[in-house]
């Protein structure tokens, strides 16, 4: 076997070579030991960051010829805020919701040119993807973002860092002051503070945060039902993957916790941002090159630097009569008026006047002005009447509540083609936001709305269609050639809906773009508004590439012929569990992070786990509507431990219940220490304390209950069970596992993250079901044990060992991003979860009757998988050849 190592850094060559020649020589061959303490190689990073630089200084030396926008997340409900600039340099983004990263990852954005992060106002809608997108930005060799906002924009990171852990990334926090700008060599951005005319209550609450209490029931009750010595938080979570010896740290996180609330702002600060892209020379015009017979060579040269030069026959060729006209470079404004507070202080800021329907001169007039206002600001008068002050010709974009795409095809793809095995425990998503198509994409589905555009000179002229097709990294439009002009292309069925609101402004008509996610909007070479990108769904073409799977009709039958010969009690709807999340670490497009909702009865239900992206997973199943409704059932969230993937949501979760059930707090049973988390959170942002009753998973330990008497009884009676109990388990620091043990008599043992556990064993005797992590395939036991997880064999023989009746697999690592490897131990009490599968009690029989059926739908995946399986066991074959010779 021969392995290649010409992409290889040259270090790890000597470094691997170095410790073959220590194997050679030593007499106990202790491979293992070798490779466990072998240094981790940081090369690869170093080299992509070397050449992002050369690459980097390289683009600076010219303006880009293409720029772009698009809309990556619509601010819709449970979808993120936020706008990608393209150009051919570099990449810009504005605002950075939860769930940024996941679409970001899904629609294949590159992420490695991005160094500049705009936000507006720093709330969770603007802020709740940073933490993710940093993850994923430093592992693939960005060695630095900017961060431009309100002052205490970057706090998110000193909040988070407990469990984001950026080695490799530096956060720099720009100073962004009334008056002040941005600068490079793709566009200017100005900095535009909007304050609030009233100080809210936001500074009444940061004062009393030193002791924070939260009230439930009428009774001040401490968090935890007990004190709150420990909010501060100094625990290392990722101390096991370092092999450090040590979990604490030394630094004084109580000393740290009261700096951000005394830096906490005291007046409330949003900005906007004025943006012109950096003026372009016209290019060469080589048929007008031709014409005046300029020779090919240095001459070209000349004239498209703007000298005019005179041919061997002495004739004079200006510059001018060759180029095209320049580009003096777009304007576009990005706004946020979080409330009403803040209207006055934008309607009277006059640097947006210059660029209105009186600006000096056209180029000065705002191509497009970004609103991700509110909706309910957005209707108010006064901003109606600053709206209708821009230009006819000026587009205005809505990135805010009033949309409706989620941005995800993936999560519909993968449910159309599992809905085919069984309508009720895979039904369809009721995010139905993105248009169906029964067939392919045709040019014609749309409408096209010709606008004009004032050229330089004063004068307008239609513009002409043209079409765009899209590179294959979903960057910058190669735009065909056409007429200066604009283009909006319209889905015909959102017409009627609200895709296009015009306003009336005397006799002028402006139009406000309901965004969607793809919405491009062109700024070089060509201007306009171009929706031909946007998603659609064609369940036709998805079933299809299932059922033309060799074998899978056949497959199919036999599994329907099953499940009608299968009984199950009807009337036994509850308990039912809901999967918003089965993948480990960070989301992909077809499993999200850890997050299970379990439907006590018709009226309760309880979260497990809340990983980036719950709450929109939560709005694709249910709907905008629905979801209020399921909201106002949820009495209790579950954390199992302090590991981003298992808890970033928690804060657009709340959020979403209060809007849904205000005044109503919900119990969180977690570790204490995610009150360092939250506390930071709500005195550096927004408040959110008072949304939830925290009840410390240490107080619930099975054996030694250590709760306030009256406090666990509510807690019993509003979730209706017998019995909530806790065990720590073999994963980070303060990890649990936990069992609910119902009135009417079932039982649910839920393990979190965690190694095989004996005490994990004890708390679920006799569930009746265990819901336990399968994060790696049996071949990767020593992966697993690194990291403090569990192989699939390893969660099966504990369902076994504590009786359960049956048990389903979770948590599986994104290499098994639709199914993980199955082998003799998988039998028929164990299951496969998926996202956005429900399965009552007496539908848990049905799932592994599945297995033939989906090792086939997902065949190609399933074959990748045991061929990478099949080179491991090569490889490790080669090297006990090598150790034996």
């Amino acid at each position: 076997m021969y392995f290649s190592v010409s992409n290889v850094p040259l270090s790890y060559v000597r470094s691997f070579k170095s410790y073959l020649g220590k194997l050679y020589y030593s007499k106990q061959h202790n491979l293992k030991q070798i490779l466990l303490t072998m240094p981790r190689d940081t090369g690869h990073t170093e080299i992509l960051q070397k050449q992002r630089q050369k690459c980097k200084v390289k683009g600076q030396k010219y303006t880009p010829g293409t720029v772009s926008l698009q809309v990556l997340g619509s601010g819709a409900k449970g979808a993120p805020r936020s706008l990608y600039v393209f150009t051919d340099q570099s990449r810009y983004l504005f605002n950075c919701g939860e769930g940024t990263q996941r679409l970001a990852h899904e629609h294949k954005m590159k992420l490695s040119k991005l160094e500049h992060i705009f936000i507006t106002h720093p709330t969770w809608e603007n802020i709740g993807g940073l933490p993710g997108l940093a993850l994923t930005i430093q592992d693939v060799g960005v060695p630095e973002i900017t961060l431009h906002g309100p002052a205490g924009t970057d706090e998110i990171f000193r909040a988070t860092q407990r469990f984001v852990i950026l080695k490799y990334l530096s956060v720099k926090m720009a100073c962004c002051p009334a008056g002040g700008y941005f600068e490079d060599s793709v566009m200017t951005v100005h900095y535009l503070p909007i304050t609030s005319t009233t100080v809210t209550a936001m500074n009444d609450l940061n004062d009393n945060m030193e002791n924070p209490q939260l009230t439930a029931g009428g009774q001040v009750v401490l968090p935890g039902g007990t004190d709150n010595k420990e909010e501060s938080d100094d625990v290392d979570y990722y101390a096991h993957e370092r092999k450090r010896k040590k979990y604490r740290h030394s630094v004084d996180r109580s000393s740290e916790t009261k700096r951000l609330r005394s830096d906490a702002r005291k007046e409330p600060v949003a900005l906007s941002y004025i943006c012109q892209l950096k003026p372009r020379p016209g290019t060469l015009c080589l048929e007008r090159c031709v014409d005046r017979r300029v020779p090919p060579g240095p001459l070209l040269g000349k004239l498209k630097a703007g000298e005019d030069v005179t041919l061997p026959d002495g004739t004079l060729v200006k510059s001018a009569d060759v180029r095209l006209p320049d580009d003096p470079g777009p304007i576009f404004i990005v706004v946020d008026c979080p409330s009403l507070d803040y209207v006055d202080s934008l309607v009277n800021n006059s640097a947006f006047s210059r660029h209105q329907a009186a600006a000096a001169s056209e180029i000065d007039l705002a191509f497009l002005v970004v609103h991700f206002t509110p909706e309910s600001v957005m209707k108010d008068s006064r901003y109606r009447q600053w709206m209708e002050q821009f230009s006819p010709s000026t587009y205005q974009l809505t990135i805010n509540e009033s949309n409706s795409c989620m941005g995800s095809v993936a999560v519909h793809r993968i449910q159309h083609k599992l809905h085919l095995l069984h309508q009720g425990i895979f039904p369809f998503l009721q995010d139905t936001s993105i248009p169906l198509e029964d067939t392919g994409c045709s040019e014609e589905n749309g409408i096209v709305r010709t606008v004009s555009v004032p050229e330089q000179d004063g004068k307008e002229r239609d513009s002409l269609s043209r079409t765009t097709s899209w590179s294959e990294d979903g960057g910058s439009p190669d735009l065909s050639i056409g007429e200066e002009g604009a283009l909006i292309k319209e889905d015909s069925n959102d017409i009627t809906e609200r895709s296009l609101t015009s306003y009336k402004n005397d006799s002028n008509i402006f139009s406000l773009i309901q965004a969607r996610t793809f919405c491009s909007i062109h700024l070089r070479p060509r201007r306009g508004v171009d929706r031909q990108g946007e998603l659609k769904l064609f369940p036709k073409q998805y079933i299809e590439e299932t059922r033309c799977v060799d074998g899978f009709p056949e497959v199919l039958a036999e599994l329907k012929q099953m499940l009608m010969e299968t009984q199950v009690d009807p009337l036994r709807k509850f308990p039912q569990v809901l999967f918003l999340g089965t993948g480990s670490c960070i989301p992909n497009k077809t499993r999200n992070t850890s997050s299970i909702l379990i439907h006590t009865s018709k009226d309760d239900c309880i979260l497990l786990d809340c990983g980036e992206g719950t709450y929109g997973q939560l709005v694709r199943f249910y709907g905008p509507r629905e979801v209020d409704a399921v909201l106002r059932k949820l009495r209790a969230v579950f954390i199992s431990h302090l590991h981003a993937d298992h808890h970033i949501g928690l804060v657009g979760l709340l959020k979403g219940r209060k809007r849904a059930l205000p005044q109503s707090q919900v119990f969180l049973i977690a570790p204490r220490q995610i009150m360092s988390w939250l506390n930071l959170y709500h005195c550096c942002f927004e408040p959110v304390l008072q949304e939830f009753m925290l009840v410390a998973n240490g107080v619930l330990q099975m054996g030694m209950k250590n709760i306030k008497a009256d406090v666990y009884s509510q807690l019993l009676a509003s979730l209706h069970m017998s019995d909530i109990s806790t065990v720590s388990v073999r994963h980070c620091p303060n990890a649990f596992g936990v069992a609910f043990s119902h009135s009417d008599g079932w039982k649910i043992t839920y393990s979190g993250d965690t190694m095989p556990c004996d005490d994990l064993v004890e708390l679920g005797i006799g569930s009746d079901l265990l819901i336990h992590e399968a994060t790696m395939e049996d071949e990767l036991l020593e992966e697993a044990q690194t990291k403090l997880h569990s192989t699939t064999s390893q969660a099966i023989e504990m369902g076994q060992r504590m009786g359960a009746k049956f048990t389903l697999l979770t948590h599986f690592s994104q290499r098994y991003a639709r199914l993980p490897r199955f082998n003799a131990n998988f039998t028929k009490d164990v299951g496969v979860a998926f996202d956005n599968m429900q399965v009552s009690l007496g539908e848990l029989p049905l799932l592994p009757m599945m297995f033939p059926s989906l090792r086939l739908m997902f065949a190609e995946h399933y074959e990748e998988m045991e061929q990478k399986a099949a080179r491991r066991l090569q490889k490790q074959e080669f090297e006990q050849q090598k150790i034996r010779s």
